[in-house]
């Protein structure tokens, strides 16, 4: 028996594991004060209303033997992914039914879609970036090179025609630095995939905080796409299903045999998503599903404002916040990305997200995220202004 060497060469703690140790040694040394945590990107507004009572009719269905359902469809059941299929056309986005694959969040396809390609690709992440893409790819020995993220390019790194990949990572509206892609932007990477035979794995999570017709919510709004991109969402972020998992996963037929071996590959290792999640699911997209949601999407966009103005008054760089939960800033007095966590952490009980921990182009930045309440955002920031202004 022999292990997976590659293993080896990650990164030996994951990046927010070591925060929480750090955070706890001063919970334990420093009892008394009020820990503010803007760090994770996790939503703390419950589910709406047509979502849960979409749940729990869901239940009473399962309780009874003539709705009982077993096993479902590894795709998805046709009523959600009906859905998603109306959801898209109102961006005036075709899709067929069969390239809709219901998953159970999109960081699990991000790194079970690795499946399907073979191990010599080489493959194209920014950095920074979000940490799953590189460690999935790290685990199975690919070769990994990336597209320079930095403040001169506003973190929106575009084709370099130097370098040649075979698999490319795009995440707009992006985490960790809330940066968006605009239409001709994203054009560019589809023309470059395209040259190159190449294969966009466009994650989308974060696209319902979009609040711009001129922005692309999904690539498939960029002419060309589909001969050449994957894309992948959440209900994490649209709808709070953190919790209970939920996403979705677009496979174009136009990418050949990638549809088929996507359904092969879901069939053979994933027994889909609980009928009782899909229910819900699909109670996100009917109309009252929207109007609910959008209340809480409007609240964490408020809180990301808040956000915005205070490193407008303090003085500080950042990028993001408008289109996305996350506000990405330059750490003030030069400080490292770990200093500035400590020094958060110890002279304002903030807690956020190190740069560093995203990649190299990281270092010098912190994330924020939105996702806090209300009344613990103003607070935080009233902390910070006390700092900085």
């Amino acid at each position: 028996m022999n292990l997976n060497k590659n293993y080896e060469n990650l990164e030996q703690s994951y990046l927010f594991s070591t925060i929480a140790q750090k955070v706890n040694q001063f919970i334990a040394a420093n009892p008394d004060k009020k820990i503010i945590r803007l760090g994770i990107g996790d939503v703390t507004k419950p589910l709406c209303k047509a979502v849960v009572e979409a749940m729990h009719k869901a239940v009473d269905e399962m309780s009874v033997q003539e709705t009982f359902r077993g096993y479902g469809p590894e795709q998805g059941y046709d009523f959600l992914r009906v859905a998603i299929q109306n959801y898209y056309k109102k961006r005036n986005v075709e899709l067929e039914l069969n390239e809709i694959f219901i998953s159970d969040g999109a960081k699990s396809d991000l790194g079970n879609i690795l499946d399907l390609f073979d191990k010599d690709n080489t493959v194209l992440v920014p950095d920074p970036v979000y940490p799953v893409y590189v460690d999935t790819n790290i685990m199975n020995g690919r070769k990994v090179v990336f597209a320079n993220a930095n403040k001169e390019n506003s973190f929106l790194p575009l084709p370099d025609k130097n370098i040649k990949a075979d698999i490319i990572y795009i995440c707009s509206p992006n985490n960790p630095t809330g940066a968006v892609y605009n239409k001709s932007q994203l054009k560019e990477w589809v023309d470059y995939a395209n040259s190159n035979n190449a294969v966009i794995l466009f994650d989308s999570a974060y696209e319902c905080f979009i609040s711009d017709s001129d922005l692309p919510r999904s690539i498939y709004e960029i002419e060309g796409a589909k001969t050449c991109a994957i894309e992948f969402c959440s209900l994490s972020k649209t709808a709070g299903f953190t919790g209970t998992r939920c996403g979705y996963t677009v496979v174009p037929q136009a990418l050949g045999k990638l549809n088929k071996m996507w359904l092969r590959r879901q069939t053979t290792k994933f027994n889909g998503v609980p009928y009782i999640v899909q229910r819900g699911a699909e109670a996100v997209f009917t109309e009252e599903g929207m109007k609910e949601i959008s209340v809480n999407l409007t609240y964490y966009k408020e809180n990301a404002k808040i956000i915005s103005e205070t490193m407008k008054e303090c003085g500080i760089w950042f990028v993001g916040g408008e289109h996305s939960p996350y506000i990405w800033l330059k750490c003030p007095n030069n400080m490292t990305s770990w200093e500035f966590f400590d020094y958060l952490l110890e002279n304002a009980q903030i807690v956020g997200t190190p740069g560093a921990g995203f990649g190299k182009n990281g270092e010098g930045y912190f994330r924020l995220t939105s996702f806090g309440s209300r009344e613990n955002t103003i607070e935080a920031m009233e902390r910070f202004k006390k700092l900085f202004v």
